[in-house]
């Protein structure tokens, strides 16, 4: 059984037992969170699709980590005007597993 979510205005497609990456939720480690926006149910011949929600439908997740992203630089130039800045961003993430899938 698979389903689509919604959290951090992203779209994701997970099952039971998945171990995705997310934006950063503010829930601490070992804690259990679900996501009710759920947009769509898939499982064979027994698959169910919101309009734009599933009304009742659920996924459990548990917390296994928050943690920060990979170091990305930013450089801005322009040309002739003796200017530039050089910045570095780091994007916080939540690791979660999922462990429920319910309609």
């Amino acid at each position: 059984m698979k389903a689509v979510i919604v959290t951090g205005g992203k779209q994701y497609t997970v099952a039971e037992g998945d171990t995705l990456y997310i934006e950063k939720l503010g829930a601490e480690e070992n804690a259990q969170v679900t996501f009710d926006q759920v947009l769509a149910v898939l499982d064979g011949e027994n698959s169910k699709i919101g309009a734009p929600v599933l009304e009742g439908a659920k996924v459990e997740a548990k917390v296994l980590k928050n943690g920060k992203g990979k170091k990305l630089y930013v450089f801005k130039y322009k040309a002739k005007k003796n200017e530039k800045s050089k910045m570095g961003h780091r994007q916080p993430y939540t690791k979660v597993e999922i462990t429920k899938i319910a309609l």
